[in-house]
């Protein structure tokens, strides 16, 4: 058995659906936190539960004065 093989089968499915639901509520939180929604998007896609600690641990980001 290769290792793709899980990915046929339908096993992995619930794994991409749970990690695309983290990267929209990044998305979110990142927004919320005045940063890029897009940009953190992208990075959760890749890094997942990582990239939410430390969008959580950020302060929020200032807003330019003028």
């Amino acid at each position: 058995m290769n290792d793709i093989s899980f990915l046929a089968d339908g096993r992995a499915a619930p794994w991409f659906v749970g990690w695309g639901t983290l990267a929209l509520i990044n998305a979110g939180l990142a927004q919320g936190k005045n940063r890029s929604g897009l940009l953190w998007f992208l990075v959760s896609l890749v890094f997942g539960p990582l990239a939410t600690l430390v969008l959580v641990l950020m302060p929020k980001a200032r807003q330019t004065l003028f």
